[in-house]
């Protein structure tokens, strides 16, 4: 059984369960739902949506700072080395920061005005960086969960 003590990275395994969660709700369940509830439009789904997804990345930022934060406060550089899953998901996480949330609000507005757009994969895209997130993000946990702490006698 563990315990909060056994656990040596327990903010960032939190967050991290949490920011699946996160994941999982919005983006793979809020985003498609709301789409099939009475009375909304396209534009209201847009507006709607783009509020979500500006919201939940910012928490993911938040969430990735915990991660990393309580990894570098109760860290060892050997784990440190073994962090290549969170790198990749600090990458997809700053594409859809500065590439792909900024042009899907783009096109979101422009659909809000009036102007009908050509077909686009940006969508795609992002269903498949957020497939990429939750691995990344499940099999780090898991690394997390089954990281005991040492005690200094160990070392």
């Amino acid at each position: 059984m563990y315990t909060t003590g056994s656990i040596k990275y327990p903010v960032a395994l939190a967050s991290v369960f949490l920011w699946i969660g996160f994941l999982g709700a919005i983006s793979f369940m809020e985003a498609w739902l709301k789409f099939r509830a009475p009375g909304i439009t396209v534009e209201l789904g847009l507006g709607i949506g783009r509020l979500v997804f500006n919201a939940l990345n910012k928490i993911e930022w938040v969430l990735i700072v915990l991660v990393i934060g309580n990894i570098i406060l109760n860290g060892n550089v050997q784990y440190r080395l073994r962090l290549t899953p969170l790198i990749i998901v600090l990458v997809l996480l700053l594409a859809q920061t500065f590439w792909l949330l900024p042009a899907l609000d783009l096109r979101a507005e422009l659909v809000i005005k009036g102007q009908e757009l050509a077909k686009s994969n940006l969508h795609i895209y992002y269903v498949i960086m957020e497939i990429m997130k939750v691995s990344y993000l499940f099999y780090f946990g898991s690394k997390l969960l089954n990281h005991k702490r040492i005690s200094e006698t160990e070392f």
